[in-house]
């Protein structure tokens, strides 16, 4: 198989952010395949940053260039396109015309036989998952997930995080995120300042950590601290940490965002929020993106593609801030912006083979 190279689907638009008036600091989804009328309008009036896919929105990878042309189309510019591609449970992109990626656990646990040899087999299956994103001219991923689960935590992280073992995270985490850099594509580290302690899925309620600070500060920041200069986007968790806010979930304590991501992790790129229409946060769609943005993140996400939510979204929101131009500039030399030729059909067998030495 020939090496997949990045195209630009149906309009040549630069690969730089847009020149001139900012964009909303939103991104948006959509409900289908393709885009209504209505969505449409609303996205040229609107004009957010980024757009993301779900799997409502896949179908055959000419349906999914179709539909990433007609986002950036509606907006003018190559504007940033984002999905969640982890592997194991969390892959929008499917068989039969995607590759089913391997959970990440997989990875950690062959850091045990051989550290380095797993380090090459992380890098290398990101490759090959940055890869088919870039041939679809997606080129954002919100991956990989650095969360260090606990015993007794809630399975919404599970396997899809690289180990229980903080050490573990922090070694193979550089590794991962270059693997989709190689390719192109950007990498959304997640879900900062950690999700795996939470005792309950956030999607669906409101986590609560009531870790003491030293612990978190040991054991869940050191990954993220070992990717906070490289060129990455971050997303923020859904949950309450009481050792630094007793009040607010991460993604609306300004606390939190300035004196742990900002501060203790040394994360200054680019910070969108968890998507806003998760069950943990309470309150107006509007309210929630105002808040998450004076809090300090970026970018507020919403997913559900519902229009009458987006526009309470786009009502809370400003255009980008200065912090937030600035960090789109460092990743903007980065995205869409291969480093290597990968050969999709080789980097696979590739991972394959090091999982597994039978294959």
């Amino acid at each position: 198989m020939s090496p997949l190279r990045l195209r630009t689907w149906g309009v040549s638009l630069s690969v730089t952010i847009k020149a001139g008036d900012r964009p909303l600091a939103a991104i948006f989804g959509c409900s289908g395949l393709v885009l209504t009328e209505a969505e449409r309008a609303f996205f040229k009036t609107s004009d957010p940053l980024g757009f993301i896919l779900f799997s409502r929105n896949i179908d055959t990878p000419d349906q999914v260039r179709a539909l990433v042309s007609e986002f950036r189309s509606c907006v003018g510019w190559n504007a940033p396109v984002l999905i969640d591609q982890e592997g194991g449970r969390v892959q929008r992109l499917r068989p039969p015309h995607w590759r089913s990626a391997p959970p990440m656990r997989q990875f950690g646990e062959l850091y045990y036989q051989n550290p380095p040899l797993a380090a090459k087999a992380v890098r290398a299956n990101m490759q090959a998952i940055g890869v088919e994103l870039a041939d679809l001219g997606i080129d954002v991923d919100c991956a990989p997930c650095l969360d260090v689960p606990v015993p007794g935590a809630h399975d919404v992280i599970g396997n899809r995080a690289l180990s229980e073992d903080p050490a573990v995270v922090s070694f193979l985490a550089k590794a991962a995120c270059e693997g989709l850099i190689d390719a192109g594509v950007v990498p959304v580290i997640k879900h900062l300042p950690g999700h795996g302690r939470a005792g309950v899925d956030s999607h669906k309620e409101l986590p609560v950590v009531d870790a003491l600070a030293d612990d978190i500060i040991s054991a869940d920041l050191p990954a993220f601290q070992a990717v906070s200069k490289l060129p990455v986007a971050a997303m923020t968790a859904h949950v309450v940490y009481t050792a630094f806010d007793p009040d607010q979930t991460a993604t609306l304590s300004q606390s939190v965002i300035q004196d742990v991501i900002r501060t203790r992790i040394g994360f200054e790129g680019l910070l969108m929020s968890d998507d806003l229409g998760m069950k943990a946060l309470n309150g107006s769609f509007q309210d929630l993106a105002a808040r998450c943005l004076d809090a300090g993140c970026d970018i507020a996400l919403h997913c559900s593609g519902e229009l009458d939510e987006m526009e309470q979204v786009a009502a809370g929101c400003s255009v980008l801030s200065d912090h937030a131009y600035q960090a789109m500039e460092m990743i903007d030399q980065y995205r869409g912006q291969p480093r290597v030729e990968i050969d999709l059909e080789s980097v696979s067998f590739e991972v394959a083979s090091l999982l597994d030495p039978a294959v």
